[in-house]
């Protein structure tokens, strides 16, 4: 079936055609649509001051030696790189002198050295007013920090009761021996008990102890040879898994230093 033609349409574009000037062709929707984009863009553009067009300016290019034409916003950016280039190059240069300046070399005479840097390593003095280790004949080191009472001093023999705190000195005094931990009944932590000279405890730790009276405290430093190196199986004996493998790791290593430190208070002697 032929489409009947629509009049009312015909007309409209009649009316649309006689408006146009004579000679022109009627747009089309997508000529109008470019229009249309075209204006909004130029709605939504900023005002800026107008400035002549400068002409571009040639620079050489460092690998090939030709000359090549570079906008001038792009040689203002190679600019601005190249000096934050020398202001970073600069910087680096001045820390590394800085750096430098408090090194010391490997060589370097004693004598020469700052005072600060000259006691690296040393054992710092006692404060005011505190008493300073003593190292005995066995080159074990006690300091005391109370006197006990009464005239019964340990001795080889003794039958003593201790309160102790043990720590590992290589690992920054990590605690892996506790008495006040060994409390099975609620009451209190049970002290370690041992006779002087019997054996049961470390050498170092009974040499450390001889001379105190009951009630005193002390700080006793054992050094490796006098310790679980050549006695791993005496007491003090760590009272958990978690405490042995810490003392485990430091006295099983040759490389780390066993040394111990011992906090000690004597609860009870006879």
């Amino acid at each position: 079936l032929r489409q009947q033609p629509n009049p009312g349409k015909q007309d409209r574009r009649n009316a649309r055609d006689q408006t146009l000037p004579e000679g022109t062709t009627p747009p089309t929707m997508a000529a109008a649509l470019l229009i249309l984009l075209a204006l909004a863009g130029q709605a939504t553009r900023p005002c800026v001051a107008y400035s002549a067009p400068r002409p571009p300016s040639p620079l050489t290019a460092p690998a090939t030696g030709r000359a090549e034409t570079v906008d001038p916003s792009r040689a203002a950016a190679i600019d601005r790189r190249q000096a934050l280039g020398g202001v970073l190059a600069s910087s680096s240069a001045a820390f590394v002198v800085s750096s430098s300046a408090v090194l010391l070399p490997a060589n370097a005479n004693a004598a020469e050295m700052p005072s600060e840097f000259k006691n690296v390593g040393t054992q710092a003095p006692a404060p005011a007013g505190e008493t300073p280790f003593r190292t005995l004949a066995d080159g074990v080191q006690v300091k005391d920090f109370r006197l006990g009472t009464g005239d019964l001093a340990a001795t080889k023999g003794s039958k003593v009761a201790l309160q102790v705190t043990g720590r590992l000195l290589n690992l920054n005094g990590v605690v892996f021996y506790d008495t006040r931990k060994n409390d099975p009944d609620g009451f209190g932590g049970v002290p370690l008990s041992f006779a002087v000279g019997d054996g049961t405890a470390l050498p170092g730790l009974e040499s450390g102890i001889a001379g105190m009276t009951k009630g005193g405290v002390r700080r006793i430093i054992v050094p490796p040879e006098l310790g679980y190196t050549k006695f791993p199986g005496l007491e003090p004996i760590p009272l958990n898994q978690v405490d042995q493998r810490a003392l485990d790791s430091v006295i099983k290593n040759p490389r780390r230093d066993a040394t111990l430190l011992f906090d000690v208070k004597l609860e009870r002697i006879k």
